[in-house]
């Protein structure tokens, strides 16, 4: 677990990083969810390819299995995401990338969970 969690910490924050710069370019010129959603489809490159290798580097599937379950268990982990992206932002009124951050936070434990036992199954 040790190894698996300094990997997915360091890709998650790779993928992160990326999420809120692109983010923080589109937010100028699209509604701040949409610039939201750009990042995540961006960064979901990012994390597929890092977790496949080195997060779940002994991973029991096919890589057209994991990149399959690692998209579905993406798309719940953006869910979560972009709910309380909306929810800071517009309901309690915090700064864009503030909001973003703490709902990135939210999102990775659901993410790891699942990628873990189930996208990346071993």
């Amino acid at each position: 677990m040790g190894r698996t969690g300094f990997w997915f910490i360091a890709v998650g924050g790779a993928a992160a990083l990326t999420h809120m710069g692109v983010f923080a370019l589109a937010q100028h010129w699209l509604w701040p969810e949409l610039a939201n959603a750009l990042g995540f489809a961006i960064a979901f490159f990012v994390s597929f390819t890092g977790h496949r290798w080195l997060s779940f580097h002994d991973a029991g599937t096919t890589v057209a299995q994991s990149f399959t379950r690692f998209l579905a268990t993406a798309l719940a982990g953006f869910a979560t995401n972009e709910l309380a992206f909306s929810l800071l932002l517009r309901a309690a009124d915090w700064p864009s990338l503030p909001a973003l951050f703490t709902a990135l936070v939210l999102a990775a434990g659901q993410t790891f969970v699942l990628s873990r036992f189930w996208a990346f199954r071993r």
